[in-house]
Protein backbone atom coordinates (compact mmCIF):
# COMPACT_ATOMS: atom_id res chain seq x y z
CA UNK A 1 0.00 0.00 0.00
CA UNK A 2 2.67 2.75 0.73
CA UNK A 3 4.78 1.81 -2.71
CA UNK A 4 1.08 2.81 -4.05
CA UNK A 5 0.99 5.99 -2.33
CA UNK A 6 4.78 6.75 -2.64
CA UNK A 7 4.16 6.03 -6.75
CA UNK A 8 1.16 8.37 -6.73
CA UNK A 9 3.29 10.95 -4.88
CA UNK A 10 5.92 11.01 -7.61
CA UNK A 11 3.66 10.95 -10.78
CA UNK A 12 2.81 14.58 -11.93
CA UNK A 13 -0.50 15.75 -12.52
CA UNK A 14 -2.23 17.99 -14.59
CA UNK A 15 -3.92 21.27 -13.23
CA UNK A 16 -7.86 20.94 -14.37
CA UNK A 17 -7.67 24.14 -16.32
CA UNK A 18 -4.73 24.05 -17.81
CA UNK A 19 -3.91 27.43 -20.28
CA UNK A 20 -3.79 27.19 -24.03
CA UNK A 21 -0.25 27.37 -25.07
CA UNK A 22 -0.99 30.91 -27.47
CA UNK A 23 -1.93 32.04 -23.85
CA UNK A 24 1.06 30.88 -22.22
CA UNK A 25 3.01 31.86 -24.89
CA UNK A 26 1.48 35.42 -25.22
CA UNK A 27 1.71 36.02 -21.26
CA UNK A 28 5.60 34.74 -21.57
CA UNK A 29 6.36 37.52 -24.48
CA UNK A 30 3.87 40.06 -23.00
CA UNK A 31 5.97 40.10 -19.98
CA UNK A 32 9.38 39.66 -21.17
CA UNK A 33 8.84 43.07 -23.60
CA UNK A 34 6.97 44.47 -20.79
CA UNK A 35 10.08 44.43 -18.64
CA UNK A 36 12.97 44.82 -21.36
CA UNK A 37 11.03 48.22 -22.99
CA UNK A 38 10.08 49.52 -18.94
CA UNK A 39 13.86 48.95 -18.18
CA UNK A 40 15.20 50.29 -21.59
CA UNK A 41 13.35 53.95 -21.31
CA UNK A 42 13.74 54.64 -17.79
CA UNK A 43 17.45 54.34 -18.43
CA UNK A 44 17.17 56.33 -21.51
CA UNK A 45 15.46 58.55 -19.05
CA UNK A 46 18.17 58.80 -16.26
CA UNK A 47 20.68 59.50 -19.00
CA UNK A 48 19.11 62.17 -20.60
CA UNK A 49 18.10 64.27 -17.52
CA UNK A 50 20.70 63.06 -15.21
CA UNK A 51 24.35 63.57 -14.45
CA UNK A 52 26.10 60.56 -13.36
CA UNK A 53 26.66 60.72 -9.84
CA UNK A 54 23.80 62.94 -9.19
CA UNK A 55 20.98 61.81 -6.37
CA UNK A 56 17.31 63.30 -6.35
CA UNK A 57 15.35 62.04 -3.31
CA UNK A 58 11.92 60.77 -4.48
CA UNK A 59 10.21 60.04 -1.32
CA UNK A 60 13.09 60.39 1.47
CA UNK A 61 14.53 58.43 3.27
CA UNK A 62 13.52 55.47 1.68
CA UNK A 63 14.12 55.77 -2.17
CA UNK A 64 16.48 58.10 -4.41
CA UNK A 65 17.20 57.92 -7.96
CA UNK A 66 21.18 58.23 -7.93
CA UNK A 67 22.39 57.74 -11.50
CA UNK A 68 25.58 55.31 -11.24
CA UNK A 69 26.88 53.18 -13.93
CA UNK A 70 27.73 49.85 -12.54
CA UNK A 71 30.76 47.42 -14.57
CA UNK A 72 30.23 44.45 -12.23
CA UNK A 73 27.39 42.40 -11.16
CA UNK A 74 25.19 43.05 -7.84
CA UNK A 75 27.02 44.79 -5.34
CA UNK A 76 29.54 45.72 -8.16
CA UNK A 77 30.95 42.15 -7.91
CA UNK A 78 33.32 41.33 -10.75
CA UNK A 79 33.96 45.17 -12.29
CA UNK A 80 36.73 43.67 -13.68
CA UNK A 81 35.51 40.66 -15.80
CA UNK A 82 32.24 43.11 -17.32
CA UNK A 83 32.75 40.38 -20.14
CA UNK A 84 32.24 37.48 -18.68
CA UNK A 85 28.56 38.77 -17.28
CA UNK A 86 27.91 39.50 -21.21
CA UNK A 87 28.70 35.33 -21.79
CA UNK A 88 26.15 34.49 -18.47
CA UNK A 89 23.58 36.88 -19.61
CA UNK A 90 23.24 35.64 -23.67
CA UNK A 91 23.33 31.86 -21.90
CA UNK A 92 20.49 32.85 -19.79
CA UNK A 93 18.32 34.30 -22.26
CA UNK A 94 18.83 31.67 -25.02
CA UNK A 95 18.32 28.49 -22.33
CA UNK A 96 15.06 30.36 -20.95
CA UNK A 97 14.21 30.82 -25.08
CA UNK A 98 14.78 26.77 -25.42
CA UNK A 99 12.40 25.82 -21.67
CA UNK A 100 9.42 28.18 -22.72
CA UNK A 101 8.58 24.91 -25.48
CA UNK A 102 7.38 23.19 -21.96
CA UNK A 103 5.54 26.38 -20.63
CA UNK A 104 2.06 25.15 -19.08
CA UNK A 105 1.62 27.73 -16.48
CA UNK A 106 0.62 31.18 -16.00
CA UNK A 107 3.22 32.14 -13.79
CA UNK A 108 6.02 30.24 -14.91
CA UNK A 109 5.20 32.37 -17.97
CA UNK A 110 5.17 35.41 -15.87
CA UNK A 111 8.57 34.44 -14.42
CA UNK A 112 10.23 33.34 -17.54
CA UNK A 113 8.86 36.61 -19.21
CA UNK A 114 10.21 38.71 -16.40
CA UNK A 115 13.66 36.77 -16.31
CA UNK A 116 14.17 37.17 -20.35
CA UNK A 117 13.17 41.18 -20.53
CA UNK A 118 15.55 41.63 -17.09
CA UNK A 119 18.42 39.59 -18.76
CA UNK A 120 18.23 41.15 -22.11
CA UNK A 121 17.53 44.79 -20.39
CA UNK A 122 21.11 44.62 -18.76
CA UNK A 123 22.71 42.49 -21.77
CA UNK A 124 21.45 45.49 -23.97
CA UNK A 125 23.86 47.41 -21.13
CA UNK A 126 26.93 45.17 -21.42
CA UNK A 127 26.69 45.27 -25.59
CA UNK A 128 25.95 48.99 -26.39
CA UNK A 129 26.97 51.15 -23.83
CA UNK A 130 30.88 52.76 -22.90
CA UNK A 131 33.47 51.50 -22.50
CA UNK A 132 32.72 49.03 -25.38
CA UNK A 133 31.09 46.09 -27.07
CA UNK A 134 30.47 43.24 -24.38
CA UNK A 135 32.20 45.38 -21.45
CA UNK A 136 29.94 48.00 -21.40
CA UNK A 137 28.73 49.31 -17.66
CA UNK A 138 25.24 49.31 -17.05
CA UNK A 139 23.26 51.81 -15.80
CA UNK A 140 21.59 51.99 -11.86
CA UNK A 141 19.54 54.66 -10.71
CA UNK A 142 17.02 53.34 -7.78
CA UNK A 143 18.64 53.51 -4.19
CA UNK A 144 17.31 52.13 -1.02
CA UNK A 145 18.70 52.69 2.02
CA UNK A 146 21.26 50.34 3.29
CA UNK A 147 20.81 48.41 -0.47
CA UNK A 148 22.37 48.27 -3.91
CA UNK A 149 22.00 50.59 -6.36
CA UNK A 150 19.57 48.98 -8.92
CA UNK A 151 17.49 49.00 -12.59
CA UNK A 152 14.05 48.07 -13.83
CA UNK A 153 15.93 44.80 -15.53
CA UNK A 154 17.24 43.81 -11.45
CA UNK A 155 14.33 43.93 -10.72
CA UNK A 156 12.39 42.21 -12.64
CA UNK A 157 15.12 38.95 -12.85
CA UNK A 158 15.05 39.67 -8.67
CA UNK A 159 11.02 39.28 -8.77
CA UNK A 160 11.21 36.23 -11.44
CA UNK A 161 13.41 34.54 -9.20
CA UNK A 162 11.28 35.25 -6.17
CA UNK A 163 8.28 33.50 -7.90
CA UNK A 164 10.37 30.44 -9.64
CA UNK A 165 11.50 29.83 -5.35
CA UNK A 166 7.81 29.74 -4.82
CA UNK A 167 6.64 27.63 -7.89
CA UNK A 168 9.34 24.87 -6.92
CA UNK A 169 8.28 25.09 -3.42
CA UNK A 170 4.35 24.09 -4.53
CA UNK A 171 5.61 21.94 -6.61
CA UNK A 172 4.35 23.55 -10.00
CA UNK A 173 6.85 22.19 -12.30
CA UNK A 174 7.01 24.53 -15.85
CA UNK A 175 4.60 22.36 -18.14
CA UNK A 176 2.15 23.22 -14.94
CA UNK A 177 2.08 19.66 -13.53
CA UNK A 178 1.95 19.32 -9.99
CA UNK A 179 4.09 16.76 -8.00
CA UNK A 180 2.65 15.11 -4.79
CA UNK A 181 -0.70 16.27 -5.16
CA UNK A 182 -2.28 13.12 -6.84
CA UNK A 183 -2.40 11.36 -3.39
CA UNK A 184 -3.71 14.23 -0.92
CA UNK A 185 -6.86 12.96 -1.28
CA UNK A 186 -6.62 9.31 -0.01
CA UNK A 187 -7.98 8.54 3.22
CA UNK A 188 -5.40 8.13 5.55
CA UNK A 189 -3.19 10.46 4.47
CA UNK A 190 -2.22 13.62 6.09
Amino acid sequence: MTDELAADAARPVPPPNRPHRPVLLSLFAGFAVFAYVLDQLTKLWVTSTMVEGERIPVLPPLLHWYFIRNSGAAFSIGENVTWVFSIIMAGVAIAILFQVRRLGSAWWSLALGLLLGGALGNLTDRLFREPSFGMGHVVDFIQLPNFAIFNIADSAVVSAVAIICILTIRGIALDGTRLGSAHKDKPGHE
